[in-house]
């Protein structure tokens, strides 16, 4: 390894790779001074603050592949100690197009058409749109009537938030030189051409911009890891692991079912698909999203108990669980949770405790209408009903952490009073 120094050298950074991916990337390590894209030779250079910053970031990606977008990227000192401004100018510039590609970060709101075309109307004649769905996020292409329109609205609003505090705008160049737009509806839009048809449901709009169902991109979520983490794992997670697929045995095949161990294990990551063994009716097979949530999932679940019984969880040999019949698909429920703010997700993964925490409330909620939602999974010692950001959240602590466990695999996402509550548990350790 080169001599340690504040300055990075990345490699692998495609062209679909905005500033602003790398500078997610390595924003938990310190404070990043300088940053050159080296568009000709798909690279990039990175200066951190001071060295240790950097040395942090390194050691930190030595152990988890850092990935963005779907593509994994390689990391190094460079042999440079200082970035001069020499190595600012030589970077390539994206060439100006008439054509943006917009990705969205932290979309904590629903983004359409009409609202891309207020944000991006007023710098200039916007001829049509696209949006999609990628493994890096929701995505929408813009086209202008002319570059000098592109580059104005690319100058003013790359970084900007479209709602306060989320939203968050990543605008490059595209390389396309015409939209097609087969349809007009929430999904795309020409301007140009008003009497387009509306899309039949169920089918795509625009087959070639998108991916045909969205996954969960293998460590793609480096990042949110580092950021929940401050730059190193949880004492006894490798970070290396990349088997997705977990076998939990030694349930309750009378109490058990598929919606109970998705609540359970998505506190961990998502669940892509999970399936009740017949064969064994005490084993389960789990998918998770990507092998470092499978990681986590089999760390703080293992030995856990649940309807009496001591869970064993380990990873399969099998890679992924194929659908059929007997298989449960999860990958596109809403209530995954790793699908926004992730690193505040993995900051809260821990083993099961006596707390859980209660969101999604409603406003009028009291704590005696809590306790009667719950009451049936074991003794509750205390509760606590607090407001949080204008919304009302609670913490419950049982009498032991197999009480608390089956309150939350029986009641995450379950309906009171008008609300989807969803449940976790809490690391306070009383009230």
């Amino acid at each position: 390894m080169a001599e340690p120094s504040k300055v990075i050298h990345v490699r692998n950074v495609g062209h679909e790779i905005s500033e602003n991916d790398l500078l997610q990337l390595f924003q938990p390590f310190g404070v990043i001074t300088k940053l050159v894209m080296l568009r000709a030779k798909n690279q990039a250079l990175l200066q951190m603050q001071d060295i240790p910053s950097a040395v942090n970031a390194l050691q930190f990606y030595t152990n988890v592949q850092p990935s963005i977008r779907g593509r994994n990227v390689y990391v190094q000192f460079s042999s440079h100690q200082e970035l001069t401004t020499m190595d600012q100018t030589s970077q390539g510039r994206d060439e100006p197009n008439r054509i943006l590609l917009v990705t969205i970060h932290h979309m904590l709101y629903p983004i359409t058409v009409e609202v891309l075309h207020q944000v991006f109307s007023p710098h200039g004649y916007v001829e049509k749109i696209v949006t999609f769905q990628k493994s890096a996020g929701f995505q929408a292409l813009i086209q202008y009537q002319s570059p000098q329109y592109a580059v104005s609205a690319r100058t003013s609003l790359q970084g900007r938030n479209i709602y306060d505090g989320c939203c968050q705008l990543d605008i490059q160049f595209s390389n396309l030189n015409e939209l097609q737009v087969n349809y007009n509806n929430e999904r795309s839009r020409d301007f140009t051409n008003p009497s387009l048809p509306s899309e039949q449901k169920g089918r795509s709009s625009q087959h070639g911009y998108g991916d045909v169902g969205v996954g969960f991109p293998q460590m793609a979520n480096a990042a949110a890891i580092a950021a929940a983490f401050g730059g190193g794992l949880p004492p006894g997670i490798s970070g290396t692991n990349d088997r997705c697929t977990v076998l939990v045995a030694n349930l309750d095949p009378d109490r058990i079912d598929e919606d109970k161990l998705f609540n359970l294990f998505s506190i961990y990551g998502n669940i892509v698909r999970i399936k009740l063994l017949r064969n064994k009716p005490d084993h389960a097979l789990i998918q998770m999203g990507d092998g470092f949530q499978a990681e986590l999932a089999v760390h703080f679940l293992k030995g856990a108990m649940l309807f009496g019984k001591r869970m064993e969880v380990n990873f399969s040999k099998h890679p992924n669980i194929t659908t059929g019949a007997e298989t449960h698909e999860y990958s596109n429920s809403s209530l995954n949770r790793f699908n926004r703010n992730a690193a505040k997700n993995y900051r809260y993964c821990c083993s099961p405790t006596k707390m859980i925490h209660l969101s999604s409330l409603p406003q009028d909620i009291t704590e005696e209408e809590i306790v009667r939602h719950l009451e049936e999974h074991g003794t509750i010692v205390n509760t606590k009903l607090y407001e949080m950001n204008g919304k009302k959240q609670a913490l419950v602590l049982f009498e032991t952490e197999e009480q608390a466990t089956e309150a939350l695999v029986y009641k995450h996402a379950t309906t009171l009073d008008g609300s989807i509550i969803r449940i976790s548990f809490s690391q306070l350790q009383n009230l």
